[in-house]
């Protein structure tokens, strides 16, 4: 939707949590878009929520039920292992959910989400940026006029610093970089070549930062119409790298081959005071297209663009990396839905 545009209703929305390094920014776009009227916060933790919501001029909420009380829709900001109490509870309010990624840390919380706000006839969506950048959907087009021709091979790459905190926890994370990082690509090829992943072979360990997850990790991918695909996934940026990691694609196709840089749009910026070389974004904010377009959907009546369905497929690809890497051996999709 236009920013400019006249807004007839606006959707009531709340965040639940501050945990998640996206929270900051899902917050602020929450509180500036036009459509949206921002309802509060609730954080499990008041100290660091009470903070939060005096920055940003909106309520805390100390009561869950509270803020699901006062919105129409929710977006969960919660460690990964929570998102399925925070839906399950929105749900149960007949409330709308936009959960961060990834969807949950099993199969069976995914499920479970799934299912919740399908009975409670809600909408479930998770958030996947990415999907609305201006280079990714020029790329999409591309391919669905077979301008590149069939595509054979994809070789994304999804690297970053170690964000810190319980993403280094098994039991609250799910898994590492794996986990982390790799349901934004997998989810990028589902959607660009309207095919799924077959077969997922995974190397991965934990070599840098000296954690109980995986820091580093390549899996290789089968897909169903017979390209194949590889996704690096890893914790790999250091502490002093100008940003937090990128995102990138190379796609081969028959007629043509197409580089993708996602986060290219920064300036360097050399800050003699704080002694530190950062890059500034200054292009699109894929936060603010995302919720947008979550919430344009709700106000229209259409379903979420980036469903529960199309986290749990990618959450799949994440589980199946971590099988494959145990076993030591390829590892097919189909027998984690047995």
């Amino acid at each position: 939707m236009d920013a400019t545009a006249v807004t007839t209703r606006r959707l009531r929305v709340g965040l639940v949590s501050y945990a998640h390094v996206h929270a900051p920014g899902l917050l602020k776009t929450l509180a500036t878009l036009p459509q949206i009227e921002l309802t509060g916060l609730y954080d499990e933790e008041p100290g660091r929520g009470h903070i939060a919501a005096r920055a940003h001029g909106t309520p805390f909420h100390r009561d869950l039920e509270a803020l699901l009380e006062r919105s129409e829709a929710i977006v969960i900001a919660s460690t990964n292992a929570d998102h399925r109490r925070y839906t399950e509870a929105a749900a149960a309010k007949g409330v709308h959910v936009l959960s961060e990624k990834p969807l949950a840390t099993t199969l069976e919380d995914g499920r479970a989400m799934i299912e919740a706000c399908r009975s409670a006839g809600v909408q479930l969506g998770t958030a996947f940026p990415v999907r609305s950048s201006a280079a990714v959907l020029s790329l999409k087009d591309l391919i669905d006029r077979g301008a590149l021709g069939a595509v054979r091979a994809v070789r994304g790459t999804n690297p970053g610093r170690f964000p810190g905190g319980w993403f280094g926890d098994r039991d609250k994370a799910g898994g590492g970089a794996v986990m982390d990082h790799t349901v934004h690509v997998t989810d990028l090829l589902r959607w660009l070549l309207a095919d799924e992943v077959v077969r997922v072979h995974a190397e991965l360990g934990s070599w840098l930062w000296d954690l109980e997850v995986d820091d580093c990790g390549i899996l290789t991918l089968d897909l169903a119409k017979g390209a194949f695909a590889s996704i690096d996934c890893s914790w790999s940026r250091p502490k002093a790298y100008p940003t937090w990691g990128g995102l990138t694609l190379h796609v081969v196709g028959e007629r043509g081959t197409v580089d993708v840089d996602v986060f290219r749009q920064a300036l360097t910026h050399y800050d003699d005071r704080a002694g530190e070389t950062r890059l500034a974004g200054w292009g699109e904010d894929l936060n603010a297209r995302m919720v947008s377009d979550f919430a344009d959907a709700l106000l229209d009546g259409r379903p979420a663009p980036i469903s529960g369905d199309d986290g749990l497929r990618a959450l799949e690809v994440a589980i199946a990396a971590y099988r494959s890497a145990e076993r030591q051996e390829p590892v097919v999709i189909a027998e984690l839905r047995v």
